[in-house]
Parts: C-alpha cells; sequence; structure tokens
C-alpha cells in the first residue's frame, strides 16, 4: 500500500510542478496562442472560442497532469534501479532525460511533421518538457527510489 501511495503522492507533485511550469512557458510564448492565425489549431478545450482558456482548461490541465506523472512514476518503479546514478538527483535527471529523448523529442518531431505551428513554439514545447521531465524526475526518484517494484540487474 505504501508503494501506490507514494506513486499517487509522485503524480500529484508531479502534476503540481508541470502546470507551474506550463504556466510560465504558457506566459513565453503567449504570442502564439494570441495569435489568429493558430486559433484554428488550438482544442476546444483550451479555446472555445477566441480568447483565454476557461477556468474548466486549468481543471483538465491539472488532471492530464497528475495522470501523467503518476505513469511517470509507475515506469520509474520498474525501469528505476537501471538508471545510472547513486544519488536520487542524478538518477532523476537521468530518468528524466531518458523519458524526454525517447518520448518527448519523437513526438514533437512528428508535430513539426504533421501540424502547422511555428517551429520556435514547438522548440519552446520541447525546452519545456525537458525541464517538467527532469524536475519531475527528480522528485519522482526521491519518492520512489526505495519502493521499486522489480529489481533488475542492470
Amino acid at each position: 500500500m505504501k508503494k501506490v501511495a507514494r506513486i499517487i503522492g509522485a503524480g500529484i507533485l508531479f502534476g503540481i510542478i508541470a502546470l507551474i511550469i506550463h504556466w510560465i512557458f504558457a506566459y513565453v510564448g503567449m504570442g502564439y496562442y494570441l495569435d489568429p492565425t493558430y486559433f484554428p489549431v488550438w482544442s476546444k478545450l483550451m479555446m472555445p472560442t477566441a480568447g483565454p482558456p476557461p477556468v474548466s482548461f486549468l481543471y483538465y490541465s491539472l488532471t492530464f497532469n497528475i495522470i501523467s506523472g503518476i505513469l511517470f512514476a509507475l515506469v520509474y518503479t520498474v525501469l528505476g534501479s537501471c538508471v545510472p546514478g547513486k544519488k536520487f538527483i542524478i538518477r532523476g535527471l537521468m530518468y528524466g532525460f531518458l523519458v524526454f529523448l525517447v518520448g518527448a523529442i519523437p513526438g514533437y518531431l512528428a508535430m513539426y511533421l504533421l501540424i502547422n505551428l511555428p517551429t520556435e513554439l514547438i522548440a519552446l514545447w520541447a525546452v519545456e518538457s525537458l525541464i517538467i521531465y527532469s524536475i519531475g524526475g527528480m522528485v519522482v526518484a526521491k519518492l520512489i527510489s526505495t519502493y521499486l517494484f522489480l529489481s533488475w540487474s542492470c
């Protein structure tokens, strides 16, 4: 039961951290969000009409970030013992970086090919993801390192 509580706790913390970082980067990239050229690209949850997102978007964002955080923590419980580094900070940074490499980078490359968005905005999102995964990795490694589900001999 402690393992599950730690995973959920790490997911909630990850979700809050991700939401704060998303806010900061949304402010930095606000020009892209306010450009009418891209209004049709944004989801109806984010922009049901032209203008700022409704409060419900905040709740969806937090919920989705927490779900992502729980998944991020759950995968760490399986693969964490294979991540190099003795201290949780190094292990967490490495784990976050590895998830970024295999998860975020391919996604942003595909987005660049498929969706008409400015390259700078996609690059901004990539930097945002790297920061979220790095900080999230440290948090997850700190909270979960003693509760790994599997003990791989890597």
